[in-house]
């Protein structure tokens, strides 16, 4: 039966086949030449260590700046809220401005057509009341008896003055245009032409129509008849 060989005291252990070659003696009861570091290194180089390069990580503000930042954003947010408020009211107060306008114009041109109706009815009442008298007076003429006929044209001219009277009164004027006066086309409408060696060539010869001016304005041109001299030529 074998016996166990006796071991000298601090003798090593022996390593089991096939890993020897990767068994690193620790051992430091021996003193190394040089120093710790440069026994570290030399395993290192020999096992090849790789070293995991640093990274660059992001840097994140301090809790200081993350508070100002908050309070900034905060601040900005407050004033945009505040802001759009301001902007609704004001659309608020537009909107109610606009409806208000178009009330406004709505009354205002329902007015100026009340208005213009009014006007219309009050000059038709005016021109009515000032020609009613003259159709009276046209009655009484009527059923009037005249002992000859210089009394029945001595009541129609006071008719006829009545109502050139109403006329004046409505500034509607008769144009001053007489027989004998020259013809001016833009007063007066030829009908036709008439002969008479007593008037000038171009001569008003009749009054057909007489014209008349409102307020200074040519409310109707006159129709009257055009005096040419027939004049013969020689040979």
């Amino acid at each position: 039966m074998p016996t166990d060989t006796p071991r000298e005291p601090n003798a090593k252990p022996t390593p089991p086949i096939g890993e020897v070659e990767d068994m690193v003696d620790l051992n430091l009861d021996e003193t190394p030449e040089g120093d710790l570091q440069s026994v570290a290194d030399e395993v290192a180089s020999e096992y090849h260590t790789q070293v995991v390069p640093e990274m660059d990580l992001p840097e994140f503000p301090q809790p200081e700046a993350q508070s100002e930042m908050r309070v900034d954003l905060e601040s900005a947010l407050t004033e945009a809220e505040r802001q759009m408020e301001d902007l609704l009211r004001r659309e608020a107060e537009l909107m109610d401005q606009q409806r208000r306008l178009a009330a406004d114009f709505n009354n205002f041109r329902n007015r100026a057509q009340r208005d213009i109706s009014l006007s219309v009815e009050q000059a038709e009442r005016k021109i009515l009341l000032e020609f009613l008298p003259v159709l009276d007076n046209f009655d009484r003429g009527l059923s009037a008896t005249y002992q000859d006929v210089e009394s029945f044209r001595a009541g129609v001219e006071l008719i006829q003055r009545q109502f050139l009277e109403a006329l004046r009164r409505l500034q509607v004027d008769a144009l001053p245009l007489q027989v004998g006066d020259p013809f001016d086309a833009l007063h007066a409408e030829a009908l036709t032409t008439f002969s008479d060696p007593n008037l000038p060539d171009g001569a008003v010869a009749a009054i057909y129509e007489r014209g008349f001016n409102l307020r200074g304005q040519l409310l109707r041109a006159a129709r009257v008849v055009v005096n040419r001299l027939q004049t013969s030529g020689k040979s």
